[in-house]
């Protein structure tokens, strides 16, 4: 878990209205909840909108082990004397802040169960350790991402959770969007970031069949940038691609053939 409240406004391309929903939804109170594979945006939206409004952002990466107590709270001893120590949830309550909760779906199932009443009209968060109810103010706004394609039947999101969120859809951007976003992010030049860019395209029209997942816009930055750092197109690709798309040997390889037939 994090908090930020960035100074500068981070870079985001906005791919359709989303910005404009994101306030909408702001504005009025209401949650929302973002779809998409891993690297694709949605974080980074996240961060970019909390700057926009001016607002604390608490982020809080989900696990198999996140329980209700690690969002609210939980006393803890120090310096002799048992206090309570919010968490980021009940933070984020109390300022009037957007708490983020990225692949919502790893968390364990008593956490839904505490999100439920800040996402209808009591907009309130009970604190049973201490006997407090906490209604959100205004400015508070809760924000959760999960990964479709990695859904199953043991990590799923619920029906009576879904429909408490508004929601949108993200994907990967189109080339010429996805270019400038690489560009912008690592400081290589747009002519040669947009092989790269084909590459990426090229790997997710494998993805489901011999990889899990296609290549992340992320990582493609992370390439570009060890490449406008010195770094040969080989080396930053294996290291920023090849390596952490795939462990088997006989993948590895495909995807370096691939290389070679985009950068000949």
């Amino acid at each position: 878990m994090n908090m930020q409240s960035p100074p500068t406004l981070p870079y985001y391309q906005p791919v359709a209205r989303e910005c404009e929903l994101f306030e909408t939804a702001y504005d009025n109170g209401l949650p929302l909840l973002l779809k998409g594979p891993t690297g694709c945006g949605k974080t980074r939206f996240v961060e970019h909108m909390a700057a926009k409004l001016g607002k604390p952002l608490y982020t809080v990466a989900c696990h198999d082990d996140l329980s209700a107590a690690d969002l609210i709270g939980r006393y803890l001893l120090k310096g002799g004397e048992t206090v309570w120590v919010d968490g980021p949830l009940t933070r984020a309550v109390r300022e009037g802040g957007i708490c983020y909760l990225d692949e919502v779906v790893e968390a364990r199932k008593d956490v839904t169960v505490v999100l439920h009443p800040l996402t209808d009209t009591r907009r309130t968060l009970m604190i049973d350790r201490t006997g407090e109810e906490l209604v959100a103010p205004a400015g508070f706004m809760l924000v959760a991402s999960y990964n479709p394609g990695y859904q199953n039947v043991l990590k799923r999101l619920k029906p009576s959770t879904r429909q408490r969120f508004l929601s949108i859809s993200f994907d990967f951007p189109g080339e010429e969007t996805e270019i400038a976003i690489v560009a912008q992010e690592s400081r290589l030049e747009p002519g040669r970031v947009a092989p790269l860019v084909r590459l990426g395209g090229h790997i997710r029209e494998l993805s489901g069949m011999d990889l899990e997942e296609g290549v992340s816009t992320r990582l493609l930055i992370y390439a570009a940038t060890l490449m406008a750092g010195g770094m040969s197109v080989t080396q930053a690709i294996e290291a920023a691609i090849v390596e952490p798309l795939t462990d088997e040997p006989d993948m590895q390889q495909a995807l370096r053939d691939l290389v070679a037939t985009i950068y000949g």
